[in-house]
């Protein structure tokens, strides 16, 4: 009877883990693919498969296979710290200012260096532009007027955008914006590789 209650306390023990993130994450730090490591530990990669989706409990035997594959014993694959995982959703409030005054940008994810997608939220008071000087960068942006009116240059063409109203093209093409308008402007962006 007590060995029956060791068990069930050690299955409750290990399902408070998530054991399957844990062998991804370590799997991926380590440079395997899970065929590398099915092949290194002898076990399948579907089995490998399972686990990571924890649609699969390893036993006991089979996750100290899986660890001294790694080159990790049991204690580190169960204490190392793993990285977070990305943050997903952002409250306007969390957005992080680049600019103040009459041209304001608030960027999307400021926090992740890594990224390889830049997105604005731009806000241009009447009169205001991004300065005589034309901007250039290397990539593509793009993006959507939500309101108010936008002067848009992009090398020898020159447009006003409104509501609704989008643009696209080559960042190393000199390029300006200037509200014309009366009211604020407000223009959601997008540019790859992030410039700012």
């Amino acid at each position: 009877m007590a060995r029956r209650k060791r068990s069930r306390d050690a299955g409750h023990g290990r399902s408070s883990v998530d054991v399957g993130a844990r062998l991804k994450a370590l799997r991926i730090k380590g440079g395997f693919t899970q065929r590398d490591l099915a092949g290194k530990a002898g076990v399948t990669n579907g089995m490998i498969s399972m686990i990571e989706q924890n649609k699969h409990s390893p036993s006991v035997a089979t996750l100290n296979r899986l660890t001294d594959a790694l080159g990790l014993s049991f204690a580190e694959f169960f204490s190392i710290a793993l990285p977070e995982a990305p943050r997903v959703f952002y409250l306007k409030e969390e957005l992080v200012a680049l600019t103040e005054g009459k041209v304001r940008f608030m960027v999307v994810a400021g926090e992740r260096p890594e990224k390889a997608l830049q997105i604005l939220h731009e806000v241009y008071e009447p009169g205001g532009d991004t300065g005589a000087t034309m901007l250039t960068h290397k990539g593509e942006e793009g993006g959507l007027v939500l309101s108010g009116h936008i002067e848009l240059t992009v090398g020898d063409q020159r447009r006003v955008l409104g509501p609704g109203d989008a643009y696209y093209f080559e960042s190393t093409i000199p390029h300006r914006f200037r509200n014309v308008g009366k009211t604020a402007s407000v223009i959601i962006s997008a540019c790859t590789p992030p410039f700012m």
